[in-house]
């Protein structure tokens, strides 16, 4: 059996051998016909990975105060609704601290939310990864574990998607999003560590798979792709993956996994898996469609078959500012924004008010982390009236700095290059 993944073994080497592995027959697509997974894996690499990854629930569907499947409240000076999903404005976080409150939280959702009852709900831990059958944990049996509690991110995948196309000028497939689809809240849980062990898993586990209640999620040409699941490497999940059951001091809202939901820091949003209803844990790589076909990179950079499937977010920057705002000349404007990374902390932000002819220093108003994001400020003075853009650059703790452009793949994953705010002095 393959041995157990140290903590010393990098993600992309992991993910490497595991994409090996299932490309020679080695490894499970947990809840799909290989046959289906083999023909959608063929897909993402071509012209109907448009089909697949554009579907019906992720089609533009303007602002208005509602969307299909979303239960909290969705005022149009907060959010854009895009087709099942919410995309926070993001100059409504001005009026927000350092936490996004769940009235401004983004919601990513494949089909709509599940109304659950946290008295009977249970979280089943099976599998051939486990020494002594499966375990059932319910709300309690995790409350009574010591809890943790963190500050991170949630980003989606494809935030920033839509500057592929209005930036670069290569347009890509899925929802549109500009840079909302991500929120920073407080969370609070069991560790999934602890939860794995007391269930007994075996030296020779490799991957777990958790999965969604909500409901299961069916393409355009009628394939049933069963229920939101992502596997983890074991490394992750026994790293710093939570069983959360608070957002902000507070029980998750319905929209935002209720009452349980994965927390994986530092990853791609899909990784964090929300309304946990079963992990599998396996002594064999698991795939499932949303690490084969969908978040996976697709294009002429990238072999046939893809990348291995995406782990870390990126960096990026927003100003807490409408798209195209009228700000008054002779004015002294004090700009807003957030800047953050998944892989260190923000060291410095850096702003141009003239389209990049210069740069200088943004003052970082709180203590930079990894997996959070820092707020900052800065001073602007205009003087001409006109057009002019505005733009963020953020380096981190890595040395890694935002890029002018961003490396095109089909299904717009990971848009990281500085971002051009226009906005017209008046």
């Amino acid at each position: 059996m393959t041995p157990m993944i140290s903590k010393g073994v990098s993600e992309e080497a992991y993910d490497g051998r595991r994409r090996a592995q299932w490309l020679a027959g080695e490894a499970r697509a947990a809840g799909v016909a290989r046959r289906d997974m083999l023909r959608l894996l063929a897909a993402a690499g071509g012209a109907s990975v448009l089909a697949l990854a554009a579907p019906r629930a992720e089609a533009t569907a303007g602002t208005r105060s509602s969307a299909p499947g979303i239960v909290k409240p969705l005022p149009s000076d907060r959010f854009t609704i895009r087709g099942t999903n919410a995309e926070t404005k993001f100059e409504s976080l001005s009026e927000t601290g350092h936490r996004t409150p769940a009235s401004h939280f983004f919601v990513r959702n494949h089909t709509s939310t599940p109304r659950l009852d946290a008295k009977t709900w249970k979280l089943k831990i099976w599998g051939d990864g486990l020494r002594d059958g499966p375990r059932e944990f319910t709300l309690s049996d995790l409350k009574r574990l010591p809890s943790v509690s963190r500050t991170a991110f949630v980003e989606c995948a494809g935030n920033a998607r839509s500057f592929f196309a209005t930036q670069q000028g290569t347009p890509v497939s899925g929802t549109p999003w500009t840079l909302g689809a991500i929120g920073n809240a407080h969370w609070r849980g069991a560790r999934l560590s602890d939860v794995l062990r007391l269930a007994g898993v075996s030296r020779h586990a490799v991957d777990v798979l958790p999965r969604g209640l909500d409901a299961d999620y069916v393409t355009d040409d009628g394939t049933n792709l069963g229920r939101v699941r992502r596997p983890l490497p074991l490394s992750k999940a026994m790293d710093d993956v939570i069983l959360a059951y608070e957002m902000n001091d507070a029980p998750l809202p319905p929209d935002h996994g209720y009452p349980v939901r994965i927390l994986a820091p530092s990853w791609v949003g899909i990784a964090s898996i929300k309304w946990l209803g079963d992990i599998e844990v396996s002594t064999t790589p698991l795939y499932s469609p949303w690490n084969t076909d969908f978040y996976r990179l697709f294009g002429e950079a990238y072999p046939d078959e893809g990348s291995a499937p995406l782990t870390r977010q990126t960096l990026k920057s927003a100003f807490e500012l409408p798209w195209n705002a009228s700000l008054p000349a002779a004015r002294t404007h004090h700009l807003t924004g957030r800047s953050w990374s998944a892989s260190g902390a923000i060291t410095r932000v850096d702003i141009s008010t003239d389209e990049g002819a210069t740069w200088h220093p943004a003052h970082l108003n709180d203590k930079p982390q990894t997996s959070s994001w820092t707020r900052w400020t800065t001073t602007w003075h205009p003087k001409t009236p006109g057009p002019t853009t505005l733009l963020a650059r953020a380096t981190d703790t890595t040395g890694r700095t935002q890029p002018e452009t961003t490396v095109h793949n089909a299904q717009g994953y990971l848009f990281d290059a500085v971002v051009r705010h226009v906005v017209r002095v008046v």
